[in-house]
């Protein structure tokens, strides 16, 4: 889908979304995460679970927006700006 990056000093983490188009919650996500992104200095990237893998699909799509911290899983469903944060930090 897409990704953005805010300041150089936390490039070394990532976050990633897992969500889909037309997802009210994964918009609402998407501005916690480019928020605490840009803030943090983070790289975050978005991922279409309509293009994920079978497993992905098996395993998310009723958890959608599921936030991942450096490939491991954060959240689903909503974001938790402090939560973000706190992992991030």
């Amino acid at each position: 889908m897409n990704s953005g990056t805010g300041g150089a000093h936390g490039a070394a983490h990532t976050i990633t979304m897992l969500g889909k188009p037309g997802c009210h919650l994964c918009d609402e996500a998407l501005e916690v995460i480019r928020r605490v992104a840009d803030d943090l200095g983070v790289h975050y990237e978005v991922r279409d679970i309509t293009t994920a893998p079978a497993e992905e699909k098996d395993e998310y799509w009723d958890k959608i927006p599921v936030t991942f911290v450096d490939g491991a899983q954060h959240d689903f469903w909503r974001v938790s700006e402090k939560r973000l944060r706190a992992a991030l930090s």
